[in-house]
């Protein structure tokens, strides 16, 4: 396979450097066709893709697997065979060929017949109070002249990114916990 860097010796040997394509061939070990095709295409890179895929072994048996796939397929998703266990019946049954072009037959079969897995959208776009990130984190400040622990709680509104500020959450705590103090007994609100 000619890799993206190749493609780029070629060019620059002979745009650049004006090797003639019989040099390019001989210092790279590349054939001629090859040399010529990546001067006069415009393309990075070169792929082979099969038109069709030949089933010299698994020919005879795709029907017998074909029926096997749509049974499965039915089947509840807990109860469906893994492809492990359908080319060891195969096989049991004479059929000589490997693990490797069952599971590409399959792959291909339920490619064809739309099973394939369905792609997930998750939107980075919110409603104002839809979503938000939430954490507790303990900070030590200095209320009153004595150092005390604080249990603080983070908070970032997704629509909009804002982060609620240590100093703000810490005040807002203590404006909470001073507020608290005239509604219940101190014990409860030091419990918070």
């Amino acid at each position: 396979m000619i890799c993206v860097e190749t493609i780029r010796k070629v060019r620059r040997l002979h745009l650049i450097e004006k090797k003639s394509i019989k040099e390019i061939c001989r210092s790279l070990n590349l054939s001629r066709a090859t040399v010529r095709k990546i001067i006069r295409s415009g393309v990075t890179e070169f792929k082979y893709e099969r038109k069709s895929q030949p089933y010299p072994v698994l020919g005879p048996w795709r029907a017998r697997l074909d029926e096997t796939l749509e049974e499965n397929e039915a089947l509840p998703k807990k109860h469906r065979k893994r492809m492990t266990k359908i080319w060891k019946e195969l096989s049991d049954d004479g059929f000589g060929g490997g693990y490797d072009s069952v599971r590409r037959y399959t792959k291909n079969w339920r490619i064809a017949h739309g099973r394939q897995q369905a792609q997930a959208f998750i939107p980075l776009i919110f409603d104002p109070g839809e979503a938000y990130q939430f954490d507790w984190s303990v900070e030590t400040v200095l209320m009153d002249g004595a150092l005390t622990t604080v249990k603080v709680a983070h908070f970032k509104l997704c629509l909009t990114s804002d982060i609620f500020s240590y100093k703000s959450l810490i005040l807002l705590c203590l404006g909470c916990q001073k507020a608290l103090h005239g509604l219940f007994s101190p014990a409860i609100v030091s419990e918070c």
